[in-house]
């Protein structure tokens, strides 16, 4: 035992300090040795910062990535289409038997929209009590004449939970007992061409050769709230550009007109299907659900719609013209596909390291300036230090 004790072969060189050995001796990073380290003062705090700008970054991305992101793509119009669906929900200050409505197009065909859509007798205070505000040319006009509720791009989202919600006008207001009724409110949705055409509201006997009783022109008062203007499937929830609009005027011949531009518009979360469909197909109209009549082909998460774009300009005429509320619609040859899409999971991890990289980086850079400065202003203050000590000593003996 004393022959293995001097040899230095007890069970204690066995333990877990050689077996630490072993493993450093296959260290592919070496450490460095602790006599060539030094610790600064501000190394810590650095550390600190740079751990809490990687974490806020990183949670940033993360939810970045969660939430996905909303691209616009335009492209000229794929296919043809025929039919444009038009829904109308408005409320004029004068009797419905007083009141036409008609839409004719580019291509010659007039639809006798009063037929298709409903008449409901009502008052006018009835719809003035919900939030509504006048269209100015510009935004500024807009917020200045205390406009409420002003139109903004619903979310990809809203178009496909509107999708497969329920799609009927809201009923009209009862009007009270021995209450005369005041104006009138048209609504309802109609099929028209996919062209350019004309929506108007005219008074009877006015803009075209009916057979009717002429009308009083000092019961004209083509005063109005646009509650609904949209084209394409019927979302209720989903507010336009014309929705919630009010205009109102003193005179009886007063002509109001509005010019709008309709866009084909695509809601998607999945744009790769929209992507395999041949590019060569037929484009049919769209359907109640806003999907066009290929379910094999296309998501049901994919709405097709439209959006439109307005501009008004509103003038009393004279006797010899004709007023009423006209609003002429212009179709555009492109179409904007709205994708929500989300990236994959190696592009996230490429992301997160490039950030924290980043930082890292400017990190480093940052805390080798702030040590030089550290150091530069170090040395400055001893030399100032010194140069007195040596004066006052240099005074001292001069005083001797």
């Amino acid at each position: 035992m004393d022959a293995y004790t001097d040899t230095r072969l007890d069970e204690s060189n066995f333990g877990e300090k050689n077996a630490a050995k072993v493993v450093q001796a296959f260290d592919a990073f070496p450490k460095t040795k602790p006599s060539y380290t030094h610790q600064t003062s501000n190394g810590g705090v650095w550390t600190v910062i740079l751990t809490i700008a990687s974490i806020i970054l990183t949670w940033t991305e993360l939810q970045r990535w969660w939430a996905g992101e909303t691209t616009h793509a335009y492209a000229v119009e794929q296919g043809i289409g025929h039919d444009l669906q038009i829904n109308l929900d408005v409320v004029v200050a004068m009797k419905c038997q007083d009141l036409h409505v008609n839409v004719q197009d580019a291509s010659g065909d007039r639809i006798l929209a009063g037929q298709a859509l409903k008449k409901d007798p009502t008052l006018w205070s009835d719809w003035t009590t919900d939030l509504k505000h006048t269209l100015g040319t510009t935004k500024q006009q807009r917020v200045s004449l205390d406009s409420i509720g002003e139109y903004q791009e619903e979310d990809v989202h809203d178009y496909l939970g509107a999708a497969h919600k329920g799609k009927k006008f809201k009923k009209t207001p009862r009007v009270p007992r021995r209450v005369p009724s005041n104006s009138c409110r048209i609504y309802g949705s109609i099929d028209g061409n996919k062209v350019q055409g004309d929506f108007h509201i005219t008074a009877r006997g006015h803009g075209y050769n009916d057979f009717g009783e002429h009308l009083d022109h000092k019961s004209f008062n083509f005063s109005h709230h646009v509650n609904e203007l949209s084209f394409g499937p019927f979302y209720p929830s989903l507010t336009n550009p014309l929705d919630n609009t009010f205009a109102t005027t003193n005179g009886n011949f007063h002509k109001f007109q509005y010019f709008v531009s309709v866009v084909p518009t695509i809601y998607t979360t999945d744009a790769k299907s929209l992507r395999r469909v041949d590019k060569h197909a037929e484009s049919p109209s769209s359907g109640e659900d806003g999907l066009k009549h290929h379910p094999k082909r296309y998501s049901r998460n994919t709405v097709f719609t439209n959006q439109y774009a307005v501009t008004e300009q509103s003038h009393a005429v004279s006797d010899m013209a004709i007023p009423g509320v006209f609003v002429k619609y212009d179709i555009e040859p492109i179409q904007l596909t709205i994708a929500e899409e989300w990236s994959s999971l190696p592009s996230l991890f490429i992301r997160l390291v490039n950030v924290i990289s980043g930082v890292l980086v400017a990190g480093g850079w940052c805390y080798q300036i702030s040590e030089w400065a550290g150091e530069l202003y170090g040395r400055r203050g001893r030399r100032s230090l010194g140069f007195g000590m040596l004066h006052g000593k240099f005074d001292e003996k001069q005083a001797r």
